[in-house]
């Protein structure tokens, strides 16, 4: 992401906002040359898998016709005084 001048890179409105931009471009990715409400509605509810840079590791965005919430699982972290330090495997609302 490139510096703006006078942001705030704790304000974490900047992070969403790429996130939300990098799985847009996944849905157009994945919508090819048919960008009809219908077909962007369900590649937008067919995303498995995708690795975003900006999110812990192992936690990925996975969608399906009954669940279009991007952000379903997440990994644990605890301060040690210095740092995050992650523990635990990644926990996942689908269950998997």
């Amino acid at each position: 992401m490139s510096n703006v001048q006078g942001a705030d890179i704790g304000d974490a409105n900047y992070l969403h906002g790429t996130q939300q931009g990098q799985i847009l471009e996944q849905v157009l990715k994945q919508c090819g040359d048919d960008l009809s409400r219908e077909n962007v509605l369900k590649q937008a509810r067919g995303i498995r898998g995708l690795s975003l840079p900006t999110l812990v590791p192992g936690v990925t965005i996975n969608t399906g016709p009954g669940n279009s919430m991007a952000y379903t699982q997440l990994k644990l972290q605890r301060w040690t005084g210095s740092s995050w330090e992650q523990f635990g495997n990644v926990l996942s609302a689908d269950g998997d």
